[in-house]
């Protein structure tokens, strides 16, 4: 979701699922329910919110399969991301990837970029016991890159990632995607940008 343009998919993965079982789904319930969530917290959320009749092994097959059929285009990056990327590469900074989405769907959508060379550390939703808003994969990430939390900086789009950042310590800035920040996370923040481009400034 920052730096790959994959939310607009993740809404249409779930929406698609629903129609299936005649159930309406709005962009405003997922970004208020299932932005920045594990594969596994979104299917057990969705099973429970409408009553399905299945397990969520059978969910997530679902779920699967039609991300699959979604994604077999590749989704665009975000604009400032390969330059944001570069501006921290030539100044030394350690980077890690710590996302919600499973190993094998964000190294597919890395290596339609060629971005896995961009980081130092990799920490994804299936190798995490707990998923955002819990801070288990920053602090994984913070590890990884044997850094203290505090001296990390988090870049998140979503509440879930803020509140995971908070949780953990570690100081963040919020670049907005599907939905703005509430009052109540915008005042865990460090900053708010508009884009990626913006972000750069913090990195003197």
């Amino acid at each position: 979701g920052l730096l790959i343009d994959t939310e607009p998919i993740s809404y249409q993965v779930i929406g698609n699922l629903l129609k299936s079982f005649g159930e309406d789904f709005s962009m405003a319930e997922y970004t208020a329910h299932y932005s920045g969530k594990t594969e596994v917290q979104n299917t057990a959320a969705i099973i429970a919110r409408y009553g399905l009749s299945l397990s969520q092994a059978e969910v997530m097959a679902k779920t699967d399969a039609l991300e699959r059929e979604l994604l077999s285009g590749g989704a665009p990056l975000k604009p400032g991301a390969k330059a944001l990327l570069s501006h921290l590469r030539a100044r030394g900074i350690k980077t890690a990837i710590a996302t919600s989405s499973t190993r094998e769907r964000a190294i597919k959508l890395l290596d339609q970029h060629n971005l896995r060379p961009s980081f130092d550390a990799f920490v994804f939703g299936d190798e995490i016991r707990h998923g955002k808003p819990a801070p288990d994969v920053f602090l994984l990430a913070a590890e990884k890159l044997a850094a203290p939390p505090p001296e990390c900086l988090v870049l998140e789009d979503s509440e879930a990632g803020i509140r995971a950042a908070h949780a953990a310590g570690i100081p963040v800035i919020c670049v907005p995607d599907l939905k703005m920040p509430g009052e109540e996370c915008r005042k865990l923040l460090l900053a708010q940008c508009e884009s990626l481009n913006e972000v750069a400034a913090y990195f003197p």
